[in-house]
């Protein structure tokens, strides 16, 4: 008896200690403090030395962006969240993007210089605060997983408010290109048109080993409890599908944009994205540019090469209606 209570005891002892190691990871990898992600009246700009200059660069975007006209648009999640987005609109009839932020981001913050791209090309464009950051509500981030139904669900309520005539691109930064490639990889209503990944990634799994090993911790050790945070804690599957998966099975029109000098999403993922997409694709690399500073480094040449890329690639990038 005294043998099957130490047995007893032992066990519960493991198990208590995996829970509370899953716990760990989740409050790390993926649990957000809204609180700290609200978008305020101080710039809130990304940090780090590759950032910093374009830091004044960013800060006149933002200036620009606030004085636009603008609609403050929110949807209810299939779980019962309520998402933000602001809509700036460059003509009525344009082709409309919906741009997603990367991890731990907000979309002030991370798509600055977006609307400004937008407008160059001809688009109208709906900023997207994607759940547990900015002014959307959740404390979960699923790197992708679930911001890909969320991103399926902006679409819908697009079509819904401005008719099903309306042309929609899905575009994303970091976490946000994955975002819309897992959404990519799911059918869409025929409004979508194509997809912009700019420094996206191939999988969650494949990012957070590479930050693991950064941190310098066992990246095989570290996984399964990572996942198991996940499932328990933010009661999704991190694996239950992923970019590079996705991109099999996409039909859409997809430019893979990447930053060369990317040292945190390294610009070989676009390259092993772009190499599993099956349907027709465009692959842009910007030498020089960190990670999600492929348009900032070189304004210009991303813009051109978006511009020949989507015609290249058949999809609207004018304009249906004149601009008022």
């Amino acid at each position: 008896m005294n043998t099957l209570w130490i047995i007893f005891g032992i066990a519960a002892f493991l198990a208590a200690a995996v829970i509370l190691a899953a716990y760990i990871c989740y409050r790390i990898a993926f649990y957000s403090d809204r609180k700290k992600n609200t978008v305020s009246e101080v710039f809130d700009l990304p940090p780090g030395e590759v950032y910093e200059p374009y830091h004044p660069m960013m800060i006149n975007w933002i200036k620009e962006v606030r004085a636009m006209p603008h609609k403050d648009f929110s949807i209810r999640s299939f779980d019962g969240l309520t998402l933000r987005g602001r809509y700036y609109e460059y003509a009525p009839g344009a082709p409309i993007e919906l741009m997603f932020h990367g991890y731990r981001g907000n979309a002030e913050r991370d798509l600055c210089g977006g609307v400004q791209r937008c407008f160059e090309l001809g688009r109208s464009i709906l900023l997207v605060d994607q759940r547990g950051c900015g002014a959307s509500e959740g404390h979960v981030i699923s790197f992708g997983v679930n911001e890909s139904r969320d991103c399926r669900s902006w679409v819908d309520f697009m079509i819904g408010y401005f008719g099903p005539e309306v042309k929609i691109l899905l575009a994303g930064v970091s976490m946000g290109a994955a975002t819309v490639m897992m959404a990519a990889g799911r059918p869409l209503p025929e409004n979508v048109v194509g997809v912009l990944a700019d420094c996206g990634y191939t999988s969650a799994r494949d990012i957070i080993q590479k930050v693991t090993v950064e941190m310098k911790l066992p990246p095989r050790l570290a996984w399964p409890f990572i996942k198991l945070g996940a499932r328990l804690f933010g009661r999704f599957d991190l694996e239950e599908t992923s970019p590079i998966e996705a991109m099999k099975h996409c039909t859409l029109p997809v430019i893979f944009a990447h930053g060369e000098a990317d040292d945190f999403v390294p610009c070989d993922m676009s390259r092993r994205n772009y190499e599993a997409c099956t349907a027709p694709k465009k692959l842009i690399t910007v030498p020089g540019a960190g990670h999600g500073l492929a348009y900032p480094a070189d304004p210009e040449s991303y813009l051109n090469a978006l511009a020949d890329g989507f015609t290249e690639l058949g999809v609207p990038t004018k304009i249906v209606a004149q601009k008022a």
